[in-house]
């Protein structure tokens, strides 16, 4: 039987102060993604089997049918992952971020499309070389599986916000699960440069922009967030924002 893993396509990888991989020292999903479940020793294995990607913002990177040939841990920037409906209205599912890691397929095409908001740094792994590297390092294989039980969750969540909750609630629920996300980055949350636009918002939380530009003034008026230019939101109380997004009142 063939050894896989000998078998894979290895590139050279330049490290840094430490032995660390160039490509993970710079990277912004080090210790909070897929890698975080490898010591430093492990990391140059992975990195030579990966490859470094850039993608222009407005660029789609996974077109929902294509066949699932590779998978993607993001480093750097946002996507929005999306379906086309056959009526030709398109449905925001999500929306990922440094340490995600996206594209994995029980069936042989991906379910779904990607596109970036904004210039993304990732690593791109083929199918067959992520095998290997399960088969080397079993702590990624489990990390995966971590992955994809809050995947669940989120998509139960998100079941639960577009069936039941109001659209206050909802943008609320938003805000402060992307504070959360930012604050694991950055160490805090008080600001957010959002990445998508409001028709985004709407298309992800299946309300009209014009309702989440009301539900923004409700919770302004409330104290809960300042309303800026450019997409940036302040948050004023982070949890006021959370027992509303909660459905706490």
């Amino acid at each position: 039987m063939q050894n896989t893993i000998g078998s894979l396509r290895r590139a050279p990888v330049n490290v840094v102060a430490g032995g660390v991989p160039e490509l993970c020292a710079q990277c912004d999903a080090r210790h909070i993604g897929l890698c975080d479940a490898l010591h430093d020793d492990d990391l140059h294995f992975l990195a030579s089997v990966a490859r470094q990607v850039s993608i222009e913002k407005g660029r789609g990177f996974v077109t929902e049918g294509d066949p699932a040939r590779q998978f993607f841990n993001i480093n750097h920037g946002t996507a929005k992952l999306f379906k086309d409906l056959p009526d030709g209205r398109r449905q925001i599912t999500g929306f990922v971020g440094a340490g995600d890691f996206i594209g994995l397929a029980a069936n042989a095409t991906y379910m779904f499309s990607a596109e970036a908001l904004e210039p993304v740094q990732l690593c791109s792994f083929d199918r067959a070389e992520l095998r290997a590297v399960f088969a080397r390092f079993p702590a990624i294989e489990r990390r995966l599986l971590d992955v994809a039980s809050h995947e669940l969750i989120i998509a139960q969540e998100q079941m639960l916000l577009l069936g039941r909750k109001t659209a206050v609630e909802r943008v609320a629920s938003f805000l402060d699960g992307w504070g959360m996300r930012v604050a694991s980055c950055q160490g805090g949350a008080t600001r957010l440069d959002l990445p998508m636009t409001r028709n985004d918002l709407a298309e992800y939380l299946g309300l009209t922009v014009e309702t989440i530009s009301r539900a923004l003034a409700t919770l302004r008026k409330q104290g809960v967030v300042a309303v800026g230019a450019d997409h940036v939101i302040s948050i004023l109380n982070p949890a006021r924002l959370a027992a509303i997004g909660q459905a706490d009142d």
